[in-house]
């Protein structure tokens, strides 16, 4: 039986299914081709977490949030330290701050 997937998957997929005895086919994508999968695979992931709120799928999104970093020439601390600038400028949501409106 043959199954189609056509999407990104993590590096030792296609090990995991040889152990399985079955025959993956696999390509590397060139860089634009890269760069739009895994943009697709973090909407993927998001729509998986937002099925069952399974926390899992949060190391799934920050797999794939690390993996465009990456791609986009930051280091997984590069990437930290914005978030901590944001997060110290801008604070985080902890407090669950609700903004109803703005009167100007």
């Amino acid at each position: 039986m043959l199954i189609k997937h056509n999407k990104l998957v993590r590096d030792k997929i296609p090990e995991i299914i040889r152990q399985k005895g079955d025959i993956p086919k696999t390509v590397t994508l060139d860089d634009e081709a890269y760069f739009q999968c895994l943009n697709q695979k973090l909407k993927e992931e998001v729509d998986e977490y937002f099925e069952a709120y399974d926390t899992e799928e949060l190391a799934d999104i920050l797999e794939v949030v690390y993996a465009i970093a990456k791609y986009k020439g930051l280091s997984i601390d590069e990437l930290t330290n914005m978030r901590l600038k944001k997060r110290n400028d801008r604070g985080g949501f902890d407090e669950r701050v609700f903004l109803v409106e703005v009167l100007e």
